[in-house]
């Protein structure tokens, strides 16, 4: 691996080269000419059009060029046969800016120049007068005389076609790298982009979908991050002492295997003086500001170019879109990073393209119109890019990017966007009372994306939001996003509204109903217990939220084997929840019909057929298909089960599955745990060979949906293992 400084080539004192522009560090070189010879198109004209040859189209100044290529073989054989083949197409490298598109030319163009002897020609292609200059310098290395170049220079004959004259008549094959062609107009003016018989030309690029290599003779490589033990791999070749590969694997997945970040982090842990952290270290620090912190890295790299700067690189896409009529599409990324790097659904960005969310108050303002623009902006620029994820059609950004956007945002823009990012989101969710089968898809989608938004504008407005979607997950069944989401949200609502407030003791309460689900019963009686007690002080003894987590702890105690406990606390919400809520609410008869499952455990079947009129008294105030009904007929079989009356529990176990499934989803948790509870009964009644099936049935979906070495999944195992005994002649 080279240090910074060296290039391929002789130096002397007899020139100075300093070259800008493109993915290549901004560096001194010295560079030797042959005697006579000097830079080309040093004329009176050139001078006056403030066009400046550049020192040398032999020599790609691109710094510290990696010493392995990691994770681009396959893409190298394939450019490797195009350099060596016939020639006469355009290879285009697209990509993110960052993702090491120069890495890989730089590489190709060495290899082809020291291995195959071909003459390597390097032009910057980022701006119009780099282009032009840089081919002219071309045609003066394959033969063009002075006054050829002069009079191209002046505009006395077609420049371009002066240079391709010269590459067709070359008497040595070529590789002709166009370096940073981001804006495809300063290749397709003049007609510069063409094709020759005697070499390829290989262009990198940030614009993914110009019409220019979109054409025959144009080959696209999509260029994007590293897998995550090959972006590892990159910390540990520029810092092989800062830590182990596990600890290389954490930096890399948090600067989300980026080329660019890798290498600047990489340079920052091998470059440290007066401090000496560790991979883990630096792990820990980058959580605090990610983008300031990589970006120190360039000084290990002797750039501080624009182009290497985590926190400048994607503006220069931006500038260029806004010098193209596109400042809306610097608003429209601001307003992705109110969002998490995940997969943004299209759909809610459609309220702002539909005129129902007004963005025209931000700077620049995002008008109705402007939209699909400046989303066509973005992609063409490889700043977004479009995913399918479970049938909806997503935006995604890189997290890097997304983190030196927000960086920045101008401190009066922060609140507005913040406040337009939740309008859309709350706009978005499904309605509360929505059949979570209908809207698992959905709320998976935006879930990150709330919990990102609080982490920006943590407050009591966007925690309410959070609060209301971490309901809907738990109600989806996706219980471990749930929890997650529900721990972050509580310790965000806990900072900034305080520890006892009612919307931070909400996200606690669908906590310890998530532990409870995942059957983790002493967390969730734990979590229980501090929710009664503060609830109590906070809202008052009989207050609806006190009385939801009195039933809410009867849950885990009963599971936990204290059934006369669990009793005791049901008993103490249905009489608040009747005095308060009425005999006919909701919530008085889901916690009346918990004692469905308890009753049977204490042996007490008189009563329970008492309380087993709960479920025609929900038939005849829910309205029909409601949750709570479900779970009533749910319990009354399961209760049944117990005391061994197989035969009556069949039809009401069937008909709750039956339900769930419809009302809930197939892999739903709760229509599983009913799947479950009908071949225990089939089971109970004799017919083996059906419970055999039926609990194959579950086993399939459990696995799927909660993983092969999950509790239940056991469990289940264990069971099937029994009855095909049983079964056996």
């Amino acid at each position: 691996m080279r240090e910074p400084g060296h290039i391929d080539g002789r130096a002397s004192g007899q020139g100075r080269v300093f070259q800008t522009g493109g993915d290549q560090y901004i560096e001194e070189h010295h560079h030797h000419y042959e005697p006579g010879a000097g830079p080309l198109l040093e004329s009176a004209s050139t001078a006056h059009r403030g066009m400046t040859a550049p020192d040398s189209v032999r020599v790609p100044l691109v710094g510290r060029a990696p010493g392995i290529l990691r994770d681009r073989a396959e893409l190298m054989e394939r450019l490797r046969a195009a350099v060596t083949g016939p020639g006469g197409d355009v290879h285009v490298l697209h990509g993110l800016g960052g993702c090491g598109k120069t890495a890989v030319a730089y590489a190709l163009f060495t290899e082809a120049v020291r291995d195959h002897g071909y003459v390597g020609l390097w032009v910057n292609a980022s701006e119009r007068i780099s282009l032009r200059a840089g081919m002219l310098a071309v045609a003066g290395d394959r033969g063009a005389t002075t006054g050829e170049l002069a009079a191209a220079s002046s505009g006395q004959r077609a420049a371009a076609d002066l240079v391709w004259h010269y590459l067709d008549h070359s008497a040595q094959r070529w590789l002709l790298v166009l370096d940073n062609a981001d804006d495809p107009t300063v290749l397709e003016d003049g007609g510069w982009l063409r094709t020759s018989p005697l070499g390829t030309v290989l262009v990198t690029t940030r614009h993914a979908t110009s019409p220019l290599w979109q054409g025959p003779g144009a080959v696209r490589y999509s260029l994007g991050v590293l897998p995550l033990d090959d972006a590892a791999q990159v910390l540990c070749d520029l810092a092989p002492e800062a830590g182990t590969a596990d600890s290389a694997r954490k930096v890399a997945r948090r600067l989300g295997c980026l080329p660019l970040a890798l290498t600047l982090a990489g340079s920052h842990l091998a470059h440290q003086l007066l401090e000496s952290w560790s991979m883990d270290e630096y792990d820990r620090k980058l959580s605090e500001d990610s983008t300031a912190l990589v970006d120190q890295g360039a000084a290990g790299t002797g750039s501080s170019q624009s182009r290497h700067l985590v926190g400048r690189t994607w503006q220069l896409s931006l500038d260029a879109l806004a010098g193209q009529g596109l400042p809306e599409a610097t608003t429209l990324l601001r307003l992705l990073s109110c969002w998490a790097a995940d997969p943004v659904p299209v759909a809610l960005l459609m309220p702002v393209a539909r005129g129902e969310v007004d963005l025209g108050h931000l700077d620049p303002p995002l008008p109705a119109a402007r939209v699909e623009p400046a989303l066509r902006g973005l992609l063409d620029h490889s700043l977004i890019g479009m995913v399918e994820t479970d049938g909806h059609r997503c935006v995604q950004a890189h997290g890097v990017l997304l983190d030196s956007v927000a960086a920045g945002i101008p401190e009066g823009e922060r609140e507005p966007l913040a406040e337009a990012a939740g309008r859309l989101l709350e706009t978005a969710l499904p309605p509360e009372d929505d059949a979570p089968v209908e809207t698992h898809a959905e709320l998976q989608l935006l879930a990150p994306h709330a919990s990102s938004l609080l982490g920006v504008a943590p407050g009591e407005r966007t925690a309410r939001l959070c609060a209301r979607m971490v309901r809907q997950v738990h109600e989806a069944g996706d219980y471990t996003t749930a929890l997650s989401m529900a721990r972050f949200v509580a310790e965000a609502a806990e900072e900034s509204l305080g520890v006892e407030h009612p919307l931070t003791l909400e996200v606690l309460d669908v906590q310890a109903r998530t532990l409870l689900r995942l059957t983790r019963f002493a967390e969730s009686e734990i979590l229980y217990r501090s929710l009664v007690t503060a609830r109590s002080r906070v809202l008052g003894l009989e207050h609806p939220d006190t009385l939801r987590s009195c039933y809410g702890l009867a849950l885990p105690v009963l599971h936990l084997g204290h059934a006369e406990e669990a009793e005791s606390w049901v008993r103490r919400a249905i009489g608040g929840q009747r005095r308060v809520l009425g005999e006919d609410s909701a919530e008085t008869l889901l916690s009346r019909a918990t004692l469905l499952e308890i009753l049977p455990r204490l042996g007490r079947s008189e009563e329970f057929e008492e309380e087993a009129r709960v479920v025609q008294d929900c038939e005849q105030y829910l309205p029909p298909d409601d949750l709570t009904t479900v779970h009533a007929r749910h319990m009354h079989s399961r209760g049944l089960h117990l005391f061994g009356r197989f035969g009556e529990a069949e039809p009401l176990a069937r008909r709750a599955l039956a339900d769930r499934i419809r009302l809930q989803g197939p892999d739903h948790p709760l229509a599983l745990a009913a799947l479950s509870l009908t071949a225990l009964i089939v089971h109970g009644l004799g017919r083996t060979d059906e419970a055999i099936a039926t609990l194959k049935q579950l086993i399939e979906h459990r696995e799927r949906v909660l993983g092969p070495e999950h509790p239940f999944v056991v469990e289940d195992r264990e069971r099937l293992t029994e009855w095909q005994a049983e079964a056996q002649p």
